[in-house]
């Protein structure tokens, strides 16, 4: 596939990254002309830095990767599919989920491949707790909790992510669309949605923290909280089954090492049966999902990660925000000076 990539910050880095040696790059834009310059002269590819206006039209692209601030996905998502042009769209591809309806509507007129950038499903622990699942292993599945969380960096105040007309919310629409993403590929979609957010530490107009309780039409459950005040990064992700229970906690790097847990309830009960998987190599869901994202391309299916997908995850979003609406930040507490570093 030759490869334009639309944002080359540090997630354009990542992407450009997983398209290995199977693929080309051949354009890229940012809104920072000589961040596109610099990202084409490292990249070891025959590329050119030029407007995304012209990289969506160039007749040598046969893939758009959209990796911009998220006012801009939908509506870049939009131009590269109405250009005949497979999308693979950043998370969570819009601010709003009106905003993909014209999405897939251009998609499927122009018989375009669009996959949304939720890597996490690719992640090892994860492909093998799905693997698990599929299996029949945990018997009917009943709940999921899920906890995600980062702590910010000196400015994050000021950061993009900060503006609401820019990242659409804070920290629930940012994070908190893995969590949701996750908890409907294992439980499906969810019928019966309460929310609430607040801002605890970080003076800016969205929120820092999200706690969401969401219940399918069988009243199977996903408690999730993410948040980005946690200061030490966490991810931790538990499955329960009427026979057992997985947990993945880390995500690797400063999420710590990623492993599976399996508990598998015997039927004595008591203690259950232990079994745990590591993998403290390097990350490649980046790479798996693109790679995924080229098959649906080859064989005319449906990506991993749809736009449809996407839409379901940014209506749980927009409930949430619709319930707490008219809510400020809180004020920010004094921190005493054993406060944790940022």
């Amino acid at each position: 596939m030759n490869v334009a990539i639309i944002g080359c910050g540090q997630i354009g880095q990542k992407r450009l990254r997983a398209l290995g040696s199977r693929h080309r790059l051949v354009a890229a834009a940012d809104s920072d002309r000589q961040q596109a310059d610099q990202f084409v002269r490292v990249s070891q590819h025959p590329a050119e830095a030029v407007d995304w206006r012209v990289a969506i039209e160039r007749s040598d692209v046969d893939v758009v990767i959209v990796a911009t601030t998220h006012n801009s996905l939908a509506p870049i998502a939009l131009a590269a599919v109405e250009a005949g042009k497979h999308v693979l769209v950043e998370k969570p591809a819009a601010c709003r989920p009106h905003e993909l309806e014209p999405v897939i509507a251009a998609a499927a007129a122009n018989g375009c491949c669009v996959e949304v950038g939720l890597n996490h499903r690719f992640h090892p622990a994860l492909q093998k707790a799905r693997e698990i699942v599929d299996s029949g292993a945990l018997g009917t599945l009943t709940t999921i909790r899920g906890r995600y969380g980062h702590g910010g960096h000196l400015g994050y105040d000021r950061a993009w992510r900060s503006d609401p007309h820019v990242a659409g919310g804070g920290e629930l629409i940012d994070q908190g669309v893995h969590l949701i993403d996750l908890a409907r590929w294992f439980l499906g979609d969810f019928t019966q949605i309460s929310g609430f957010t607040a801002s605890y530490f970080w003076q800016r107009p969205v929120e820092d923290n999200a706690f969401l309780l969401l219940r399918t039409v069988e009243d199977h459950a996903a408690w999730l909280h993410v948040n980005c005040a946690e200061w030490k990064n966490l991810f931790s992700f538990e499955i329960f089954g009427h026979d057992g229970k997985l947990q993945v906690d880390g995500l690797g790097g400063s999420y710590g090492v990623e492993r599976l847990t399996h508990y598998r309830m015997l039927p004595e009960m008591g203690p259950p049966e232990t079994t745990i998987w590591e993998y403290p190599f390097e990350d490649r869901s980046w790479s798996l999902e693109f790679e995924a994202f080229v098959r649906a391309i080859e064989q005319g299916t449906r990506p991993p990660a749809s736009l449809q997908d996407a839409k379901a995850v940014l209506d749980i979003v927009e409930q949430v925000y619709r319930m707490n609406q008219g809510r400020t930040a809180a004020p920010v507490l004094k921190r005493a000076s054993s406060a944790p570093a940022i």
